[in-house]
This record gives structure tokens, C-alpha cells and sequence, in this order.
């Protein structure tokens, strides 16, 4: 077999897998395909004895397929052919569980339904649906126990304690395409890239919210779309996602274990991709341990996202965020176009100091661990915002909220046209901000409010 290249714009050479031109289709295999009863253990037996011969396409015919996880092996392409369905089990006892990481931290968690794991040279493809069918079951079991942990005032664990199963999952794992797919109803987040290596994900589509129905029964909580997570060499592109969370994503680790591990995602390009409904077009953190560097966000669309440039972390987080360069992007009726916060969310960034740490479970440890100052003081900074139009945004324009010990630093907005609806924004905790040929059009009109602690701000027209 031989790879091919891909070249990205940057230059960054991407190593894409070639697979054997050899055929398994699932229901030779014994896969029942009408959604009768479960059918896991046929679709595996295809993808092993497809390895197990050296590779090849396994090809999930129409139908519907009720599963649990699946785990894809090296020089296999696993595809969903247009007309197949593979419905996700709503009994977390059909995902084993595994070791590795969730929401920044290592910990064992359930499989996901589809999973790449220590392999190379896989291709996941195809026009079918991959249903995680998350509104039937971990939905509603996650917003039940969150009422119930907010009234202890255990926001902050509660995401770890009620565990669900990703939909895919590419876990230290290099040469890897996902393609095509049309993804939906993720029970957690969608399609995560974690300790991977040279990955490109290709027009996926991706639909976790249903309309005309309650929020916390329509709204899957914590259904990020694409997930790249101390991981290198990634291109993201031609997707179509509509979440109720992070749309596109950027992590790297959570507190004291992100910082042990401290492995960085570098080298990212996100481009020609449109953010629905969702939490950020865009977004770095709130997981930034490991540090995040050397990215660039082009030729994308957001159309009624929460926010669309988001920076976020927190005084425990640590790392640095550098070198982005992100241009030619658009957005339509997006609540807050461009913020940064590295004070977030502090319910759920900031866990209690247990008195006996043996007494809890491992994950309660690992987020209630203190971090020294000196070690959590997250940094964004050598970030270029250029070539935006933003319209018809109903709140502020742009927010740039350091923290006092760790201002946000050598930030570069040019060419920049945003409509909002109530002001401008306001700088807080930062220094040497240019802003260059940047109109913000509001009710009241004027610049953005400097509160404390800034330094350096410039407005060049």
C-alpha cells in the first residue's frame, strides 16, 4: 500500500491511507439488519477478518443496525453506505469500558460507538447515518442528575460522573480519514481526535438538536461536534455541524493531569466548514493544559451560534495559546461574535479541595487536585483576528476578559465589519490590542469599553 499526500495551504503535508481493493460486506458476515436485536458481534467479526487479511473495505449495507461499540483496525476503511443506519444502544452495558480521555482528564470511560484505538491507516466513510440515539437515554439521565448535583454544589463533577458514550473516537492513532458521514443524536460529544497524529476529517454532517420539542429534551448537552484533543496534523474541513455545544474545538487538558500530561494539539487547519446552532464556530479550551499552537480557521460560515470566535480557560487550566491565525470568516445573527475568557465558568472549572482524596473516586481527584499559580495561569496570546464580517449579531461585539496575572497579549483584529445590538464590548486584563480598520456598528455607537488593567490599545483606521 501506498499513502498519498495531501498538501494543505500552509504547506503542511498530510499522509492520507490507502486501502486494499478487497470487499467485506457485513451481512455476509450475519449482521441483522432490520434494528430486531443486536448485532455488534457480526460487524466486528467483518472488521477482524478484514485486518486480519491485510485490509480492505467493510461495507455496511442498507439497513439498520442496532449496535454497541465497534472498534475499526489498522488498513480497513469502515463504510456506511448510503441507505445504512447504525442505531447506537441505549444500555451503556453494550460500550466497554476503556482507559483514556475524557473532558481533559484520563479516566476510564465507556467506548464510543465507533472507535479508532491505537491503530494506523484507517478510513471511515460513507453516506449512511451513525445514530447514537443520546435524546433516548443519556440525555435525559444527564440533565436528572445535574438538577440533582447543583443542589450539592457539585457542578463541577458532575459531567464525569454520568458517563456517556462518544459517538467517534480516534484515540492515539495516526493516518485516519473520517468522511461523508451523516452523524446524529451523539449521546457526548461527537467525533473526538485524541493523541492522534496526521487525521482529516471530510465532510461530515453532524445533527445533535431536535427541533420543535423542550430544550433539555431537544438539546443534546455536551454534544460537541469535532473534538481535536492533543493531537497533531489535523485538517477539518467541508463539515456541516449543528450542536449544542462547541461546534469546532481545540483542547489539550484539564488541571494538574492536563499538566502532567502536557501534550499539545498543533499544527490545525479548520476551513470551508458551517456552524449551526451551537456554542462556538470556533473554539479554543476551556481545556488548555497542554498548550495549543500553530492553527489557522479559514473560509468558514457560523449561522446562529452562541458564540463564534471563543477563547476560554481558567486559572487552574495553564498553557499557552498561540499562533492562530484565523481569516475570511463569516457570521450571521451569532449572540457574541469574538470573546475571550480565562476565567470561565468557575462552577464548573473549579473543584473542591477534598479533605480525604483516597475516600472519592479517581476523576474526583484528579479535578480537585490544587494547582500552583505559577502553573495555572492560562496565556492567549499572537492571536490574529482578520477579514471578518459579522451581521445582524443581537448582543455585544467582541470581549477580551484576562485575568489580572495573565493578561491577554499581542492580539491583531484587521479588517474587521460587526454588527451587534447592544455595544461594542469591553477589554479587560490585556495588552497591545490593535485594531486595525475595525468598524463595530451599534445602537449606541463607539469603541469598546477599556475596564482595568489594559495597556497598548490601539485603534488605527
Amino acid at each position: 500500500m501506498t499513502p498519498t499526500l495531501l498538501i494543505a495551504l500552509t504547506g503542511m503535508a498530510m499522509t492520507v491511507p490507502a486501502i486494499p481493493d478487497r470487499e467485506y460486506d457485513v451481512r455476509d458476515f450475519g449482521a441483522i439488519y432490520d434494528a430486531s436485536e443486536m448485532t455488534t458481534e457480526h460487524i466486528q467479526r467483518a472488521i477482524d477478518v478484514c485486518a486480519r487479511d491485510g485490509g480492505g473495505r467493510v461495507v455496511v449495507s442498507p439497513g439498520r443496525y442496532l449496535i454497541g461499540s465497534l472498534f475499526v483496525k489498522s488498513n480497513v476503511d469502515f463504510h456506511v453506505a448510503e441507505g445504512a443506519e447504525l442505531i447506537g444502544s441505549t444500555d451503556v452495558a453494550d460500550y466497554p469500558t476503556v482507559w483514556g480521555r475524557m473532558a481533559g482528564i484520563e479516566m476510564d470511560w465507556p467506548a464510543a460507538l465507533i472507535n479508532v484505538r491505537h491503530q494506523h491507516n484507517v478510513v471511515l466513510s460513507g453516506d449512511g447515518v451513525i445514530n447514537g440515539r443520546g435524546n433516548e437515554h443519556f440525555w435525559p439521565l444527564y440533565w436528572k442528575t445535574r438538577e440533582e448535583y447543583e443542589a450539592k454544589g457539585l457542578r463541577w463533577v458532575v459531567d464525569y460522573d454520568v458517563q456517556r458514550p462518544l459517538l467517534i473516537q480516534v484515540y492515539n492513532s495516526e493516518r485516519v480519514v473520517v468522511r461523508d458521514l451523516h452523524l446524529k443524536l451523539s449521546a457526548f460529544w461527537t467525533c473526538h481526535i485524541v493523541y492522534s497524529n496526521n487525521v482529516l476529517v471530510d465532510g461530515l454532517t453532524i445533527r445533535n438538536n431536535i427541533d420543535g420539542v423542550p430544550h433539555r429534551e431537544g438539546f443534546g448537552p455536551s454534544t460537541d461536534g469535532v473534538n481535536m484533543d492533543s493531537s497533531r496534523n489535523v485538517i477539518v474541513q467541508n463539515c456541516d455541524v449543528d450542536c449544542n455545544d462547541d461546534n469546532f474545538t481545540l483542547k489539550s487538558g484539564r488541571d494538574s493531569d492536563g499538566l502532567k500530561v502536557n501534550l499539545p494539539t498543533e499544527n490545525i487547519i479548520i476551513r470551508n466548514n458551517i456552524a449551526r446552532r451551537g456554542m462556538g464556530m470556533f473554539t479554543c479550551g476551556s481545556e488548555t493544559s497542554g498548550s495549543i499552537r500553530n492553527v489557522q480557521v479559514y473560509g468558514n460560515r457560523a449561522i446562529g451560534t452562541i458564540f463564534g470566535i471563543r477563547f476560554k480557560s481558567a486559572a487552574n487550566r495553564g498553557g499557552v495559546v498561540e499562533h492562530i491565525d484565523i481569516f475570511d470568516n463569516e457570521m450571521e445573527n451569532v449572540r457574541r461574535p469574538i470573546i475571550f475568557e480565562s476565567n470561565w465558568n468557575p462552577e464548573y472549572s473549579y473543584g473542591e479541595i477534598l479533605d480525604e482524596p483516597e475516600k472519592y473516586p479517581l476523576h474526583w481527584q484528579k479535578l480537585a487536585e490544587p494547582v500552583p499559580e505559577e502553573e495555572g495561569l492560562p496565556f492567549f496570546r499572537n492571536i490574529t483576528i482578520r477579514d471578518l464580517v459579522a451581521r445582524n449579531n443581537p448582543l455585544n461585539a467582541i470581549q477580551i476578559l484576562g485575568l489580572p496575572k495573565a493578561p491577554v497579549r499581542n492580539i491583531i483584529f484587521e479588517n474587521v465589519y460587526i454588527e451587534a445590538g447592544e455595544d461594542p464590548g469591553v477589554i479587560s486584563n490585556a495588552e497591545n490590542i490593535l485594531f486595525k480598520n475595525v468598524e463595530i456598528v451599534t445602537p449606541e455607537g463607539g469603541r469598546m469599553v477599556e475596564r482595568d488593567h489594559t495597556a497598548n490599545i490601539l485603534w488605527l483606521d
